[in-house]
């Protein structure tokens, strides 16, 4: 199946999308940190095949969408799902699945949430519900060490330094140092995560969503109604950076929830184990809920 290129304007921004399939049966792909639209391309001919126009789109401040602002309060929670709002819009989708990992999956967590436009199926892969995770910090020292840099990216300029030093080794190094099976991680998929970020503005934009999310808050402070949406959880049980436990709690936040926990799989579980997830994905999406 043939993954396109595609631009979309939306909300003020020139979005670089990967697209495949057609139609108005829309399924939106939102990554995570430090990735980029790249890190859908083994979902994307799945869900093509299921039926779905599946868009994954470099998000505010990454890869190939412009501009990129440089101020911290662009990249507030509210801001974020203004775009992903606009990005269903364009599409002219009738039916909409959301899709996240990681920082993508907390924006998921929070589109749902307030309910800015009717979703079909909500998927959320490595991360925990906003408010399970402010419970977690505010009370689990191991979640908190783990959590360190989220703090680190606070400083003015210094993590933008550090993670594009030397052709952005430490980019590369999340990416390969966390997998638990690298095969996917080759050179060339590294080089492709580092040559992103390098580009103009990019790094400052992705470490703003850290910024602003710690600073400013807005949606992501609550309040915290429950989501009526169906919603999937893919889970890789060996996340370095964020703890099993998080899951706990999330049921009090959803009505219909489903947990798939994958053993000896890291954080970046869609990449790491595209098979697994994407049987898992086949037989949620293809379920009656």
């Amino acid at each position: 199946m043939t993954i396109a290129t595609r631009r979309v304007a939306a909300n003020g921004f020139d979005f670089a999308v990967d697209e495949a399939g057609e139609g108005d049966h829309l399924a939106l792909c939102l990554h995570g940190f430090p990735e980029s639209r790249f890190s859908w391309r083994h979902q994307l001919p799945l869900l093509s095949e299921m039926g779905y126009r599946a868009w994954a789109p470099d998000l505010r401040g990454y890869g190939g969408t412009e501009p990129k602002p440089r101020e911290i309060s662009a990249y507030l929670i509210d801001r974020l799902m203004e775009d992903v709002a606009a990005l269903i819009d364009a599409s002219g989708a009738k039916r909409v699945t959301l899709i996240g990992h990681d920082w993508g999956a907390g924006l998921a967590w929070t589109f749902a949430a307030n309910r800015v436009r009717p979703l079909e199926r909500l998927v959320i892969m490595n991360v925990p519900h906003p408010a399970v995770m402010a419970g977690q910090l505010r009370r689990n020292w191991a979640q908190m060490r783990k959590s360190w840099y989220m703090f680190f990216f606070q400083l003015p300029g210094l993590p933008e330094r550090a993670m594009t030093a030397n052709d952005a080794r430490a980019i590369r190094n999340a990416f390969h140092g966390m997998a638990i099976d690298k095969t996917n991680f080759t050179r060339d998929v590294l080089d492709r995560y580092a040559k992103d970020a390098q580009g103009p503005g990019a790094i400052r934009g992705m470490v703003n969503w850290y910024r602003a999310a710690l600073r400013m808050g807005g949606k992501l402070r609550g309040p915290w109604p429950v989501i009526e949406t169906p919603t999937l959880i893919v889970w890789g049980e060996e996340d370095a950076a964020l703890g099993i436990e998080l899951l706990d709690g999330t049921d009090d936040y959803v009505r219909d929830l489903t947990i798939e926990r994958l053993p000896n799989v890291s954080h970046w579980v869609q990449q790491e184990a595209p098979e697994k997830v994407n049987a898992i994905l086949r037989d949620w999406l293809a379920t009656p809920r």
